[in-house]
């Protein structure tokens, strides 16, 4: 089968920037993403856990994309824009898709 090269970005934030996040992506012609709901992790603050929160504000989001390499800067100078002032991990890997025209 015929996969074609693309680009996979996720991006680890706080659930309450979600709603910026998303919409400074759609702002940016990234019309495809998942949002996903992160339960724990460890980083630079040590670790860390979703369980026992009542509001959304101590939790994080995974916002993952795949893009067309030449969409790729145009998605992270709009994903910079939200989480370079907020909690927040972005990371871009390499990978193949089925469907080229899609992305």
């Amino acid at each position: 089968m015929q996969t074609h090269p693309a680009k996979r970005v996720e991006i680890i934030i706080e659930a309450m920037m979600e709603r910026r996040l998303t919409e400074a992506l759609l702002r940016a012609d990234v019309t495809g993403f998942t949002v996903l709901p992160v339960q724990g992790g460890s980083g630079r603050s040590g670790h860390w856990t979703r369980s026992g929160q009542v509001s959304r504000a101590g939790g994080m989001v995974s916002v993952v994309c795949i893009v067309a390499e030449e969409r790729l800067d145009t998605l992270l100078e709009a994903a910079f824009a939200v989480v370079e002032k907020h909690i927040g991990v972005v990371s871009v890997m390499d990978c193949e898709v089925l469907r080229a025209e899609r992305f």
